[in-house]
């Protein structure tokens, strides 16, 4: 399987949020094939609780991502959620981002992408 990965669990993973098992199945995701929308890449690189140090550990833990751009495809589909129902916009990118590059999405916001039919995975809960 492949996953995009959700902005929460960016932040989660890089400030030791997860549990021990989570830990271990986010990075065996992050080793094998890291991928984030753009929009992710704004919003983690973005948080304003990193000081100095740690913005510059967070671009350098972005590096090692592929960050999937915006294309037609995510737009259009990304329009389709805004007018289909309730989402916010970078929900619906996230989203029509996985939709479009047939990703799993690995997010602990679930209800935020209730919505939209996609294969979601919640590290916070394994069994």
């Amino acid at each position: 399987m492949k996953y995009l990965i959700d902005t929460n669990i960016l932040i989660y993973y890089f400030n030791g949020s997860l549990s021990v098992s989570a830990k271990e199945i986010i990075t065996a995701m992050l080793n094998d094939d890291f991928n984030i929308s753009v929009i992710s890449k704004m919003e983690f690189l973005g948080f304003r609780r990193f000081d100095v140090r740690e913005k510059r550990e967070a671009e350098k833990f972005v590096s090692f991502a592929s960050v999937l751009p915006l294309s037609e495809a995510i737009v259009d589909r990304t329009i389709g959620f805004k007018q289909a129902g309730k989402i916010k916009l970078p929900d619906a990118i996230i989203a029509a981002t996985a939709l479009c590059h047939d990703l799993n999405l690995v997010t602990h916001n679930v209800k935020d992408f209730a919505s939209i039919s996609l294969s979601i995975y919640d590290p916070f809960h394994t069994s």
